[in-house]
């Protein structure tokens, strides 16, 4: 139930993003359930590959090359996905890479407590 419900509020999350930042598009709210799945699986499976092939590179960033590691898991999951999510660009791709983790933040939160509550 937990994971349902994180996964229905990213998609949402998603559409958010490209209301605020018109470098990220998302066509429907279908696409964007994809787009949230698509993200979540390149994030469970490449991310930690690429965070530990980069390790050096993060430690001499003090951890700041992590936003650039978001950045292209969001850019990545773009080229996967075609038209019905698109990012133009590296830059819109951090910046609305950071835009989603706040509101992932803000909705890890919200269902952790609203679950552990029961």
């Amino acid at each position: 139930m937990k994971l349902i419900l994180k996964w229905l509020l990213s998609a949402a999350a998603l559409l958010f993003v490209a209301y605020l930042y018109s470098g990220v598009e998302v066509r429907s709210y279908s696409s964007a359930l994809i787009a949230a799945a698509v993200i979540g699986l390149l994030n469970v499976i490449v991310r930690p590959v690429l965070v530990i092939l980069t390790l050096p590179v993060t430690l001499i960033t003090l951890g700041l090359f992590l936003f650039v590691i978001n950045a292209l898991m969001f850019w990545a999951a773009s080229s996967l996905l075609g038209s019905g999510f698109q990012v133009h660009g590296f830059v819109a791709a951090l910046i609305g890479s950071l835009i989603y983790s706040v509101l992932g933040m803000l909705i890890e939160s919200a269902v952790g407590g609203l679950l552990s509550k029961r």
